[in-house]
């Protein structure tokens, strides 16, 4: 775990400064800052609108009596969104994008629940009520 954090803090961000020089050159620095700034506030937005609407369908899901698991792991992938859209360079940008399209968030919750099974099938999931 300690690695795979480890590369997620170092690998990422130095790709991410990778692509921002290498675009750069090509586009300008004007350009690649203004098209990360514009990234980022239209993926905001659309997570922002997204997340309302997921919080409307888990009122009705719970207003009808059900749980609504489907629509807290769409809250929790689009919350996930907006913070790695807010993360400047383009990697995080796609990423957070993939993650606002429907289509594409729920593959990552297909991939989501097939991990957490397997969790707990390894039991290496421990819920634990009492300390």
């Amino acid at each position: 775990m300690f690695l795979k954090l480890f590369l997620a803090f170092t690998l990422i961000p130095f790709l991410e400064i990778y692509l921002l020089i290498k675009i750069g050159t090509h586009i300008g620095a004007f350009n690649t800052v203004m098209i990360v700034i514009l990234t980022g506030f239209l993926g905001a937005l659309l997570a922002r609108y997204q997340g309302l609407q997921t919080i409307q369908r888990v009122r009705k899901s719970l207003d009808r009596g059900e749980m609504p698991a489907s629509e807290m792991l769409d809250a929790l992938l689009i919350l996930l969104a907006g913070i790695v859209l807010l993360t400047p360079g383009f990697l995080t940008d796609i990423a957070g994008l993939m993650l606002l399209i429907p289509r594409t968030r729920s593959l990552f919750k297909i991939w989501i629940r097939r991990k957490f099974a397997q969790w707990i099938d390894q039991n290496r999931v421990n819920i634990s009520f009492y300390h």
